[in-house]
């Protein structure tokens, strides 16, 4: 089995304050972070005190082949702040690569405990994404579950391509809205590029979340808590809504192909370039 290459990232060095920066590795050339919730909220919280500009990818198998398939959206994932392992195939795939405590950082679990803080500590946050009636149910599940939540800016854009006036309205709202945390669920890979070209412009913190919109709202069903042990959870998904058959069908074998070429040293799957 091949020397595992932990590739050529280099962490921003403003960390939040008594953490370091997460141990990683590269998978088919897109970085995964080994993180825990604990921690990936820690960062995001303190992050998002300081005011910062930072953004947050919640990876799977889907993400990773994307990232494979495009250098341009394969930097825009290497280049965010954290890259969490929501996909359970992402975490055994730390776990093979060296990371032997890998644990899963689902985006729907991370929502929950990033909006829990934020309400402790009268963090306001913000959403963007999805239709109307889905982002106000999720907004409300959020505020019976979390009392004091305070949600400083909703926005749900038009499914189209925005104009340039759009995108320069919209991004004027959510930075005067004061939030300092902001769920993005534009689904991927839209939803990542979107953050990174709103970097600098944001004063917070983005998370892009995709699905968990839906599962908050309760508009979809999740898996059950053994399928997605297994690394059933695309199954789930594909059973629930069977258009989602040619996005498995396209991904998966190719995912588990190229994985085991990884480790078996055949590529440069595990460089960043």
């Amino acid at each position: 089995m091949a020397t595992v290459n932990r590739g050529t990232y280099e962490p921003d060095t403003d960390q939040p304050h008594g953490t370091g920066p997460p141990e990683y590795r590269y998978v088919l050339g897109m970085r995964v972070d080994a993180l825990n919730y604990g921690d990936s909220t820690k960062r995001v919280l303190e992050w998002a005190r300081a005011g910062q500009s930072r953004y947050v990818c919640v990876a799977n198998v889907h993400m990773a082949m994307e990232a494979f398939d495009s250098e341009e959206f394969k930097e825009v994932v290497n280049s965010a702040d954290l890259v969490t392992p929501d996909g359970r195939p992402l975490v055994w795939a730390l776990r093979l690569l060296g990371v032997g405590e890998a644990s899963q950082v689902r985006g729907a679990d991370l929502v929950a405990h990033t909006a829990q803080q934020a309400a402790h500590r009268d963090i306001p946050v913000g959403m963007y994404g999805a239709s109307p009636e889905v982002l106000e149910a999720f907004t409300r599940r959020l505020r019976e579950k979390f009392p004091g939540l305070e949600v400083a800016c909703q926005i749900s854009p038009p499914f189209r391509k925005l104009t340039p006036e759009e995108d320069e309205e919209f991004t004027r709202q959510i930075a005067d809205s004061g939030a300092r945390i902001f769920f993005v669920g534009l689904g991927c890979p839209k939803q990542e590029r979107w953050m990174a070209d709103h970097r600098e412009k944001i004063p917070a913190v983005m998370l892009g979340v995709g699905a968990a919109f839906d599962f908050h709202a309760g508009t979809l069903r999740e898996a059950p808590d053994w399928m997605q042990r297994a690394g059933l959870e695309w199954l789930f998904r594909m059973l629930m809504d069977p258009r989602l058959w040619r996005r498995y069908a396209k991904h998966n074998p190719r995912f588990a192909i190229l994985l085991a070429l990884q480790l078996f040293g055949i590529g440069k799957f595990g460089r960043k370039e």
